[in-house]
């Protein structure tokens, strides 16, 4: 009798110690999952904070007389290659001179929208149309076609992109603002693109 009590009491004993041993791991194991779940809850909501932190916008301090300047006549031109694009994408008879009028809607309108907003920030209010003789350029260009039309606009974004880079050199040097400054010096590289496609079109056979 005493040896078959020891036997199922040596048994149990064995038994309590596997059942602690398992309740140990699974405990372990779960401390583990969740300390890996709240750190990978705290590194979403670290790049979440990081997504939704506002972009850098530009100073409210007002530009000086100069760079007001230049701000008024650098959007007056970018609407007007705007303009002037979008007739060149229906009137232009070359295939290049038409990919030309696309890249000047699409850069001018990016270019655009910057400026509108760094001249919001500094209290300028941006002429919402092209003034009525550059306008009544831009109806005349309307009703021209062909190589009549591929001829007068290739040759007008030329002069154009070169007193464009010229002015925009010299703002991305000397600009007073150093939010103006910055994006004289942002949108310069682009003006550069289209000059030289500009020079490679007018020496063409178009």
């Amino acid at each position: 009798m005493n040896l078959v009590f020891s036997c199922f009491a040596l048994c149990g004993a064995l038994v309590a110690c596997n059942s602690g041993s398992d309740n140990s791991t699974t405990s372990t194991t779960d401390s583990s999952h969740m300390s890996t779940t709240t750190n990978t809850a705290t590194t979403t909501n670290d790049t979440m904070n990081k997504m939704s932190t506002p972009a850098t916008t530009a100073s409210k301090t007002p530009l000086n007389a100069k760079d007001s300047e230049f701000v008024m006549k650098a959007a007056t031109g970018g609407m007007m290659e705007v303009s002037a694009g979008n007739v060149a994408q229906t009137n232009a008879m070359n295939d290049r001179v038409k990919a030309f009028g696309s890249m000047m809607v699409s850069d001018h309108s990016k270019a655009n929208s910057e400026l509108m907003s760094l001249a919001s920030a500094k209290g300028i209010t941006l002429p919402a149309a092209l003034p009525a003789n550059e306008q009544k350029h831009i109806d005349e260009m309307g009703k021209m076609k062909g190589k009549d039309f591929d001829h007068h606009y290739m040759s007008m974004m030329l002069d154009d992109h070169k007193k464009d880079v010229a002015e925009f050199e010299k703002e991305a040097s000397n600009a007073t603002d150093p939010d103006l400054k910055a994006w004289a010096a942002k949108t310069l590289p682009t003006l550069k693109t289209h000059l030289d496609s500009a020079q490679a079109i007018n020496k063409a056979k178009m």
